[in-house]
């Protein structure tokens, strides 16, 4: 696209703060709720990969050591040393995935609820003012379905973080069980 025509549609702006803050206010403040959930979501979502990148090759690694320098693998309790140490890895792999899954739901519901408030506004005007401004009753209509947008869109990204990150983790596990049983 042009930088003229994105300029035009808003998604170039020099005042972006200005815009977004623009954008919140005509959703209502359900709209600021969905924000701080979103925040919320994705900076779980960061702290995970930051594990993921960095914390867990060094677990694994420790792990790696600590079984290979063992001198018995072979005894029931040796078995059972290192099934309690992917038992606590696949754990600490796992950990904030489901609050993840807790605030993408909720996403969605939030806009819901943003859309809900937004047609009693609505409502309340015609109400006041009368029916018969059709362009005052699709501005806000319009402007009553921006948090269902928001809601929607959030829940599809941190839908896809969050099947991307499970997959990922359970990867890892597997990686990490099968370096464990490897080595003797």
């Amino acid at each position: 696209m042009e930088p003229l025509l994105l300029n035009t549609l808003g998604l170039i702006s020099e005042n972006w703060a200005a815009t977004l803050v623009r954008f919140m206010q005509q959703g209502g403040p359900v709209l600021w709720w969905l924000a701080a959930v979103v925040t919320l979501c994705w900076l779980l979502v960061m702290e995970r990969i930051l594990y993921l990148v960095v914390t867990f090759p060094k677990v694994k690694n420790r792990l790696c050591e600590q079984w290979s320098a063992r001198e018995e693998h072979h005894s029931w309790y040796a078995h059972q040393i290192r099934n309690g140490w992917i038992a606590k890895a696949q754990i600490e792999l796992r950990q904030n995935l489901s609050t993840i899954k807790v605030l993408v739901a909720i996403c969605p519901m939030l806009g819901l609820l943003g859309t809900v408030t937004g047609m009693i506004a609505v409502f309340d005007v015609m109400a006041t003012q009368g029916s018969s401004n059709p362009k005052l009753m699709a501005s806000g209509i319009s402007l009553a379905t921006l948090p269902t947008m928001a809601g929607m869109v959030a829940a599809l990204a941190g839908m896809f973080a969050h099947a991307r990150l499970s997959k990922v983790c359970q990867r890892k596990a597997l990686q990490l069980e099968q370096s464990l049983r490897s080595q003797k």
